[in-house]
């Protein structure tokens, strides 16, 4: 799950982090009282979507008058805005951040991750502050400075100070990162969170470091146990297939493929995403129906897929383990019947239940393509788009 920019840094303000003052904003005069409120001579108008690269695309813009802020509010407020992360599509902007002017000297990078290879937390941080950090990382990566963190020790002081002087922190400035490290540490594990990040981190003319700019995922699994970061979530943010599928708790992702995917077990889509690659043809999405799907479930399943207008066949791929082959083929039957299917449809079905499954669906009536392996359905699915 991800948040604005303007409630991770609200999150930031709980936990020590200094972040300049800002109000949300819906509408230009929303915006423009924001501003009043602040008072001061400058206001950043930022633009909130779930998106990285805002600036580039025009999304966040310096006022230096109240006439200013209503002007580039007007502007930036309703415009679809594109960036490297939102595709060509862009996102629309329905939600304005209105914040006071930084005095801005040195802009640094700093986040927090889980590094699975060493099962520790990974701080990375790097002197080259409001940049794309992927760009940092491939051109110089010298300049990405990681620090592993033992979550049953946590950050010391010394790995703090360690990462300040190894990015360029002048000595009036390296107690306050040490304290603003452990700060966004306790953040990053009290909240459950997947990443958070700040870029830039600004260190001003006095020495003084404020984040400018606040990015956090958090892990899905754990969100029963944060119903405060959960009323953040923006559904306009988010696809609605993907919602419509979190309904019926289906692990679903939209991608630019025809060819639709239903398989229980993420490892096994994964994998059967790669073997319609191998043979030529593009998924159209990861869905995952776990292993205790219903007939319901899947006939749900079959509704989200199909309501791409992309979508020109679908791939069913069942290992029965947990989940019973006849219980599928039940599903895989009531679903076309219900959705009155009109594209190809493949099924290979292997595990418990396996010949009872695939007794009912010959049995159908329907118009379902058998396969025994991965290979020979993806040869099918790919045949019959083509």
């Amino acid at each position: 799950m991800k948040i604005h920019e303007y409630q991770g840094k609200e999150i930031l303000r709980q936990f020590g982090v200094p972040v300049p003052r800002g109000y949300p904003a819906f509408s230009v005069q929303e915006a423009l009282e924001a501003a009043q409120k602040l008072g001061g001579p400058v206001w950043v108008v930022k633009a909130q979507i779930h998106a990285g690269g805002r600036g580039k695309g025009g999304g966040v813009k310096l006022a230096r008058s109240l006439d200013e802020v209503q002007a580039l509010s007007g502007q930036i407020l309703g415009m679809q805005l594109k960036t490297h992360q939102t595709g060509p599509e862009g996102q629309k902007v329905r939600r304005l951040y209105i914040e006071e002017g930084a005095d801005i000297r040195k802009e640094y990078y700093v986040s927090l991750v889980t590094d699975r290879a060493t099962q520790k937390v990974a701080l990375i941080a790097s002197s080259e502050g409001g940049m794309d950090i992927e760009e940092v990382a491939h051109s110089t990566p010298e300049k990405i400075i990681t620090e592993p963190i033992d979550p049953l020790v946590g950050l010391s002081d010394e790995q703090g100070l360690k990462v300040a002087r190894a990015i360029g922190l002048g000595e009036a400035s390296q107690a306050q990162a040490v304290g603003l490290f452990q700060a966004l540490y306790r953040c990053y594990m009290d909240t459950d969170a997947s990443l958070v990040e700040i870029n830039p981190l600004n260190c001003d003319s006095k020495g003084q470091l404020i984040a400018l700019d606040a990015k956090f995922n958090f892990d899905a699994n754990a969100l029963f146990r944060h119903p405060e970061i959960v009323a953040y979530r923006d559904l306009d943010e988010e696809d609605p297939a993907e919602i419509e599928a979190s309904k019926f708790d289906l692990a679903y992702i939209q991608l630019d493929g025809n060819i639709g995917c239903l398989v229980n077990g993420a490892g096994l889509a994964m994998a059967t995403m790669d073997t319609i690659k191998l043979f030529g043809g593009e998924p159209a999405n990861f869905l995952d129906v776990g292993g205790g799907a219903t007939a319901e479930k899947v006939t749900e399943a079959f509704k989200i897929m199909l309501s791409s207008p992309k979508v020109k066949a679908i791939l069913v791929n069942i290992f029965g383990g947990i989940m019973r082959c006849d219980t599928i083929a039940e599903g895989v039957i009531a679903a076309c019947k219900a959705v009155n299917l009109k594209v190809p449809l493949v099924v290979r079905m292997k595990g418990t239940n396996e010949e009872l499954g695939k007794k009912m669906l010959a049995e159908s009536g329907l118009p379902i393509i058998s396969a025994d392996t991965m290979a020979e359905a993806a040869t099918k699915i790919v045949a019959a788009v083509q």
